[in-house]
């Protein structure tokens, strides 16, 4: 029994990680990366689709992002979904192909983009704890309900405990990987 709820934590911890890189992975840092406009819908025949399902993304260079539409008629829609979007990118299309370049982040940008991965990092830590103290409930429902003992029970606590620490550790690892890359010139 404890060990299946510790097997279900380590794996909400490890979700929460995971969407912590996601969620990072998106955050513009002066660099190309089709993650950045991943989440972007554009309306085709009625219904909302991912971008990556109506054109190809590319990476041109560095700074450039390349789109291009499989349809000549997507060209537009596509231009205003990523005008619309809060990234604030303007594309510039030649025929088929929109090409979108990424401004240097200016020191200012950079420290409010910092301070942005460290709150998602905090949520993340958040969210381990969360898990946490559901497991440990879970564990104290066993121990009332009388089909553990107290050491079980205090012994699973400090595995817990271990295991949100090691993810807590994890989340510290990506947040700081992060702002490193964004302070990077």
């Amino acid at each position: 029994m404890l060990e299946d709820i510790k097997k279900d934590a380590h794996a909400r911890m490890q979700k929460s990680v995971e969407a912590l890189g996601r969620e990072l992975q998106r955050l513009r840092t002066g660099r190309a990366s089709t993650a950045i406009i991943e989440p972007l819908k554009v309306p085709y025949y009625g219904n909302d689709t991912p971008i990556m399902q109506v054109a190809n993304v590319a990476i041109a260079d560095a700074r450039s992002i390349t789109i291009t539409p499989f349809e000549k008629n997507m060209v537009g829609p596509v231009e205003k979904a990523i005008l619309a979007s809060d990234l604030g990118l303007t594309p510039t299309t030649v025929g088929m192909v929109i090409r979108i370049n990424l401004p240097v982040l200016t020191e200012e940008r950079r420290r409010e983009l910092s301070k942005h991965v460290s709150h998602e990092g905090e949520n993340a830590k958040v969210a381990v704890r969360n898990v946490r103290r559901d497991a440990i409930g879970q564990a104290k429902e066993l121990l009332k309900e009388k089909q553990i003992s107290e050491d079980d029970e205090r012994r699973f606590d400090d595995e817990i405990q271990k295991l949100t620490d090691r993810f807590v550790k994890d989340i510290d690892g990506v947040v700081k990987a992060k702002e490193q890359e964004l302070m990077a010139i």
